[in-house]
């Protein structure tokens, strides 16, 4: 693999003089032996690119006209998550050529990107499935609308972060990505509101994971709409929605069932009737699903939950949920039960602690 540092033509050409590539016909000289690096078929140029990183890509579709158009016709994937430093002016630059994307992660340590560099993604890269714009401090509402008009096929959006976003335009983009199945908006304080969840509620009945940590606008609403408009919702983590209460897990239960994770980190107002009602859930759900193959039952239901600093819970409650989600744990290693802060509830054990127990103090047998 050719790294980004000292490729240089020179170093293509020896490459490629240890490494003769024997082929068919073609435009190739030699009778059919591939006699300069433009000269390589785009198939094995695609497969080539495919093992080296994203600096790399870019470079080499420098190189001349035919790796040029072959990469950027055939470039799905690209991460700018390397760039330190005028990652929005590489974003304007490379969007135009780079127009068959499908997946653009635009992850920041330090924001760099600008509303015009998303208006030019949205302008040129019509075909994206995937976009992750964490921690973009700087952008704004414009950056939302764009998305909106440019990228309807989206399915998953990552913004987690941007909290400059207003609840008026992710509504407006829920209109136009109605296929979104994941969106991450945590930390989006002004954007994730009843009013946007509604929104969503309303247009993206495929969604299917929804993070909506530390928003704390969101309240029982919002999360209904979301439970009635989203019956497929799969992940939803409300970690410090410190507005949620026991309404807002009822209607999860009764209207999500294929519901796998849930986070319920520092909902204070969560009481022991929002746990009975999970465990009352699966009851309800197995009941439905009786005609149904039984491993398939068994691949629904809660795998992980966060109830931490919920402090209003009771063991019983708490137990109740941990029986009937056999997948919930609570044993070394495999904590999917995470119960940290509510020191009343440290005698909720899972299935394994009582089978680790009976294989530790076996029943004595019988007498013959």
């Amino acid at each position: 693999m050719i790294g980004i540092e000292g490729l240089k033509s020179e170093d293509l050409d020896e490459c490629f003089e240890r490494q003769m590539v024997f082929g068919g016909g073609g435009k190739m000289g030699g009778g059919g032996v591939i006699t300069e690096w433009k000269d390589i078929p785009m198939e094995l140029l695609l497969r080539i690119v495919s093992l080296v990183d994203d600096r790399t890509v870019i470079v080499t579709s420098g190189v001349c006209s035919g790796w040029k158009d072959a990469i950027c016709w055939g470039l799905n994937y690209l991460s700018l998550c390397w760039c330190n430093k005028n990652m929005n002016n590489l974003v304007v630059s490379l969007a135009p050529k780079f127009t068959n994307l499908q997946i653009l992660i635009l992850r920041q340590d330090k924001p760099q990107l600008e509303d015009n560099g998303v208006e030019t993604i949205s302008n040129c890269c019509h075909n994206l499935l995937d976009l992750d714009l964490s921690k973009s401090f700087k952008l704004t509402d414009r950056s939302l609308y764009a998305l909106a008009r440019g990228c309807p096929s989206l399915t998953k959006l990552n913004i987690s972060g941007c909290s400059a976003f207003s609840d008026t335009a992710l509504a407006y983009l829920s209109g136009f990505c109605r296929k979104l199945k994941f969106l991450n908006l945590c930390g989006c304080v002004k954007a994730a509101s009843d009013k946007a969840l509604k929104a969503i509620g309303y247009n993206c009945h495929q969604l299917q994971s929804l993070n909506l940590g530390w928003c704390e606008n969101v309240g029982d609403a919002g999360v209904t709409s979301l439970a009635y408009g989203c019956p497929d919702l799969r992940a939803l983590d409300l970690c410090n929605c410190v507005l949620i209460t026991d309404e807002s897990v009822v209607v999860l239960a009764n209207n999500c069932p294929h519901l796998r994770s849930l986070g319920l980190y520092y909902c204070q107002n969560i009481t022991d009737r929002a746990m009975y009602s999970l465990a009352h859930s699966r009851l309800k759900n197995k009941h439905e699903m009786w005609a149904s193959v039984k491993s398939k039952y068994e691949e629904e239901g809660l795998i992980n939950l966060n109830i931490s600093q919920c402090t209003a819970l009771t063991p019983p409650a708490v137990q109740a949920v941990c029986d009937s989600f056999p997948a919930l744990h609570t044993c070394p290693g495999r904590h999917s039960l995470i119960i940290s802060g509510c020191l009343n509830l440290t005698s909720v054990h899972c299935a394994c602690a009582f089978q680790t127990h009976r294989e530790t103090f076996p029943l004595p047998h019988p007498a013959h």
